[in-house]
Parts: C-alpha cells; sequence; structure tokens
C-alpha cells in the first residue's frame, strides 16, 4: 500500500496547472481565452512568449519532480517497487494530473511538457534531446501538436535505446498513448488543414 502514497503525491504535483495560474496572475481565464485550453501553445497565442515560457517550465518540472519522488520513495520507503518502476509511475501519475487536474475541475492541457520534464530526470540526454527537438519542430513548423506527437511516438523507443525495460517502458507507453489520446482534437484538425499555428 505504501506506494500509492507517492503516485497520490505525484498526481497531486501534476494537477497543478501552471496553464491556468500564470494567466489568473496576469487577470486572464485561459479557458475563456483563444483554444480555451491551458497549455503552453493557448499561453503563448494570448499573452506572449514570456507567460508561455514560465508555463513551459513550471509543467516540466512537475514530471521530473514527480519521477523524483517516485525514485527517492523507492529507495528509502517501500521494499516493493522497484525504484525505475516507480519513478515512472509516479511520472504517468504526475501527466495523469496534469490532463484531469482536481485542482482545476479535471480540464487540463495536454500533458506533453510534464512528461518531457520526466524523461530529462529519468535519462537526462534522451530528455534533453527530446526537449530540443520538441522546441525545433515547433520553431519550424509552427504546429506545436506536430512537435508533441512527434515527441510521444519517439517516447518509448527513446527510453528502450537508452536501457529502460519491463515495467519501465510500460509505464513509459502509458505516458505516451495517454498524451496522444489528449491531442485526438489536434489530430482532427491537423488532418482537416485547421490546426492552429503558435502564433494564433
Amino acid at each position: 500500500m505504501d506506494v500509492f502514497v507517492p503516485l497520490v503525491i505525484a498526481y497531486l504535483i501534476g494537477s497543478i496547472d501552471f496553464g491556468v495560474i500564470v494567466p489568473r496572475v496576469l487577470g486572464v481565464d485561459i479557458y475563456a481565452t483563444g483554444s480555451g485550453n491551458p497549455g503552453t501553445s493557448n499561453v503563448m497565442r494570448s499573452l506572449g512568449k514570456g507567460p508561455a515560457a514560465l508555463v513551459l517550465l513550471g509543467d516540466g518540472a512537475k514530471g521530473a519532480i514527480a519521477a523524483a519522488i517516485g525514485a527517492a520513495w523507492a529507495s528509502g520507503v517501500t521494499n516493493t517497487a522497484s525504484v525505475e518502476t516507480l519513478a515512472f509511475a509516479c511520472a504517468f501519475a504526475a501527466v495523469l494530473g496534469h490532463v484531469a487536474p482536481i485542482w482545476h475541475r479535471f480540464h487540463g492541457g495536454r500533458g506533453v511538457a510534464t512528461a518531457i520534464g520526466a524523461a530529462i530526470f529519468l535519462a537526462p540526454l534522451f530528455g534533453i534531446l527530446l526537449a530540443a527537438a520538441w522546441l525545433i519542430v515547433t520553431l519550424v513548423f509552427k504546429v506545436a501538436s506536430v512537435a508533441s506527437l512527434g515527441a510521444m511516438v519517439l517516447y518509448v523507443p527513446g527510453f528502450a535505446l537508452v536501457g529502460y525495460r519491463g515495467w519501465s517502458l510500460a509505464w513509459a507507453a502509458a505516458i505516451a498513448v495517454l498524451v496522444i489520446v489528449r491531442h485526438a482534437p489536434n489530430i482532427r484538425r491537423l488532418a482537416a488543414g485547421t490546426e492552429q499555428s503558435v502564433a494564433g
């Protein structure tokens, strides 16, 4: 039962939605602005680069912190889960919290930054390369959803290449699937040629 404690903590951390908090501090209801999605892209279009950078960093930090909590908990408290498995499970819990945040009536974002933040903790070189690739593709194509979907396609293979196996990859796959499912509206708009660019 003790493994549920870090999972709950990770979910609650993931539920802290900087895509809601940063605009609210600036007097903006992000749910009523632009696409209505509390994510980096909508904040960028609605409020500019500075607020969007804060959201991106905050949401990424959630994933890294959650994975770190899982690893630390497995190392120091429980004998029933491996460090790697619990770290990945907590990363999933954080992404789930971002997607369905209890603090914001379960209306969250897509979870990409949180997933990449977890990757930076779990496999630093791969995570940094993934973040860089996401940024480059976003800047080149001006469509964050293309970069996000590409990052999630690479998520499991990237972890496999750095040596993760078994339940760690299963949790990584769960993260990738959850994020891709959350992008269903974006996928439909991409297919129809109506997806918004990060510039508006």
